[in-house]
């Protein structure tokens, strides 16, 4: 009995043995293979590596395209390959929804290469980085109001496409790059028109005032002037500074007669 348990044990050790050794074998294979295609991607050529790695950002497989253009960039970082690679990357890393990434390697692009030929879509690509900074995937789909976002991510990109415009009026971005610019300027203005507001709710009267001020005096042409102009009359109304109230009132009427809210502003009276 005690010979037949002793041989069931040597027969459980050997199979033990054998499963680690088919599956060192197993692992060690795998990391063969893996070093191979490490070893063979070492003896690529400049254009094998863009070639590879274009072939992946055309089929969309932008995590791949990113990593072989790094890798491009890495081992042949002189020419116009890496200054190409580096700027598809930052395509590759938007698309793969990494914006910091995409924003990095861009700084860098518009650093290291100023006279690149390609300068004008590095920066509409900047632009469209910090346009959609910050929007989760649901966003995406589902409908908000724009102006509650933090607005460092659209600032940001009004500079861009301000600097793309300036620069090269007549690239083929500059269109798209110029209604984006209206877009942001109305956007911007209506958030601190929104803050405006808040104060006047929570009694803060100077400070809405001020924001409202600020909206006049940096986003003129936007569709929140009025607005703008009403908190300001409806502030020093409040306040007490009947002059200021009713030339700012004058402003209003005169330049925006069917504001809806003309009427109301002329009849208010705030008692004390």
């Amino acid at each position: 009995m005690r010979t037949l348990s002793f041989l069931l044990l040597l027969l459980i050790l050997s199979l033990a043995g054998c499963s680690s050794l088919f599956g060192g074998d197993k692992k060690h294979t795998s990391d063969k293979k893996q070093a191979s295609k490490e070893k063979k991607e070492n003896d690529w050529t400049v254009e094998r590596y863009y070639a590879e790695a274009k072939s992946a950002l055309d089929v969309g497989d932008y995590q791949k395209a990113a990593k072989l253009y790094e890798q491009l960039e890495s081992r042949y970082p002189f020419g116009a390959y890496a200054q190409q690679a580096l700027l598809e990357s930052a395509y590759a890393y938007y698309k793969s929804n990494e914006p910091e990434s995409a924003l990095a390697a861009l700084d860098r692009f518009i650093h290291l290469y100023p006279l690149n030929d390609h300068m004008d879509y590095a920066l509409y690509l900047k632009g469209l980085v910090n346009f959609e900074r910050g929007v989760g995937v649901i966003q995406k789909y589902v409908p908000q109001d724009e102006t509650q976002r933090d607005p460092a991510s659209a600032e940001e990109a009004l500079k861009d496409f301000k600097t793309l415009v300036k620069r090269f009026p007549k690239s083929q971005y500059a269109q798209d790059s110029a209604q984006r610019i209206v877009y942001l300027r109305n956007r911007l203005a209506q958030h601190e028109v929104n803050i405006a507001q808040y104060y006047m709710r929570r009694g803060v009267y100077i400070g809405a005032i001020n924001r409202a001020k600020y909206v006049i005096e940096n986003y003129q042409r936007t569709l929140a002037i009025p607005e703008a102009l009403s908190i300001i009359v409806r502030g020093y109304k409040i306040l007490g500074l009947q002059e200021l109230a009713q030339e700012n009132l004058r402003v209003l009427e005169s330049n925006f007669p069917t504001y809806p809210d003309i009427k109301k502003l002329k009849k208010l009276k705030i008692t004390k």
